[in-house]
């Protein structure tokens, strides 16, 4: 084995250390979002909710890996997006962005979090109601957290790929609702939020991936959004963009002074991670980035949306493929759900029965796992995030 490959075996979670960042990154990130659920009243402004998220962020990963010899790279891997209704990813907005939350607005919040690069990566739909939820905004919830249990029992080393696509399909037709196209769940590594192998929501012939097949001591952020709409995510307006990421493999000499010094900052500030237009100066920002977007020296996060009147729903999680089973790392609970549906296939069924470890240590834990295994059936009545043993919010 040469040191190049020796050292890359090292950073995946065949080391301790490395399975303890990942961990340690969740921890942060989950409850990161419970603090931005626990922020999102009628009348908050979503700028305000987005820069709570990120300020825990910077200040819980600042109090980890203070004292080690080699300087640790930790924080924000994915800015706070929250996006409300029919948009559906991606609205992070600017300082001076007057949008405010509104009674019964569906919220989709996205995040990550890293710890020496490696990453926790979570999204959530959190209804701005009391009580439980009923109805198409129940179904399109209950379709995406179905499709994430289905998933997360899928991603495991021997299955590929398709076998995923095609199975969160099915889980969204069952609800009456549709996979957004486009979206991607990606492997993640070392300061990578975008590795090589990918997971394709929804299959179809504009739309290729390579077939991959799941390993052992893979990360993955599995990214399930599901519409009552046709599913087709449409961009209004450019300037609703506000996160990019560095592209690191493109270099141009930009004209602009003020786009070579944004530029400089960003490069000083985030070479690697995607980030907020928030975090630069506003307004020679807006200037700069439009030449760094348009020489591709930066990667947009464009704002999406659904048609007005569709709902939207977005959960992510992050999964570690451990030799004893999948690890689910990032989650929150939902609320409580009662869908319009109920889950009558049995190829369903078959999935959400299986149990997400491989291998039983002891007695003790043999009996945990039969218990999850019963969890994992109520989920057609009920989805919920049995991963964890959470029950529904009141």
């Amino acid at each position: 084995m040469s040191d190049d490959e020796r050292e890359e075996k090292e950073l995946d979670l065949s080391s301790a250390e490395v399975v303890t960042k990942y961990k340690t990154a969740a921890e942060i990130v989950n409850k990161a979002l419970k603090l931005v659920i626990s922020e999102c009243k009628p009348k908050a402004k979503v700028v305000d909710i987005c820069e709570k998220g990120d300020s825990y962020i910077r200040e819980q990963t600042g109090n980890v890996y203070k004292n080690v010899k080699r300087k640790i790279e930790r924080g924000i891997a994915f800015p706070t997006c929250l996006s409300v209704n029919n948009v559906i990813c991606h609205f992070s907005p600017l300082a001076s962005d007057e949008a405010v939350l509104e009674e019964g607005d569906i919220l989709k919040i996205d995040m990550a979090c890293h710890i020496d690069g490696f990453i926790a990566a979570v999204a959530h739909t959190h209804v701005l109601q009391e009580g439980p939820i009923t109805g198409r905004a129940a179904d399109v919830i209950a379709a995406a957290n179905t499709a994430a249990e289905v998933a997360l029992r899928l991603v495991r080393p021997g299955k590929k790929n398709k076998d995923v696509s095609e199975a969160i399909q099915k889980v969204a037709a069952a609800y009456d609702c549709k996979i957004v196209e486009g979206v991607l769940s990606h492997q993640m590594k070392q300061f990578v939020i975008d590795g090589n192998k990918v997971v394709l929501s929804l299959s179809n012939p504009e739309t290729r991936v390579d077939e991959a097949e799941f390993e052992e001591n893979e990360v993955y952020a599995i990214d399930i959004v599901t519409s009552t709409g046709d599913g087709k995510p449409k961009l209004l307006d450019e300037k609703q963009t506000t996160i990019y990421k560095r592209a690191v493999d493109k270099s141009y000499h930009l004209k602009m002074k003020a786009s070579r010094f944004i530029f400089s900052d960003i490069s000083q500030k985030f070479p690697i991670m995607p980030f907020s237009a928030r975090a630069l100066e506003e307004k020679r920002a807006r200037l700069g980035l439009v030449e760094c977007v348009n020489h591709e020296l930066l990667q947009p996060y464009p704002v999406l949306h659904e048609k007005p009147g569709d709902y939207v729903a977005h959960i992510k999680f992050t999964v570690l493929l451990m030799p004893n089973g999948s690890d689910r790392v990032t989650s929150h609970p939902l609320q409580e759900l009662q869908p319009t549906k109920a889950i009558d296939d049995p190829d369903i069924k078959a999935w959400l029965a299986l149990g997400t470890k491989t291998k039983k240590k002891g007695g003790g834990k043999k009996k945990k796992g039969k218990k999850g295994d019963k969890v994992d059936e109520s989920v057609e009545a009920e989805p919920m995030d049995s991963t964890n043993g959470a029950t529904p919010q009141d």
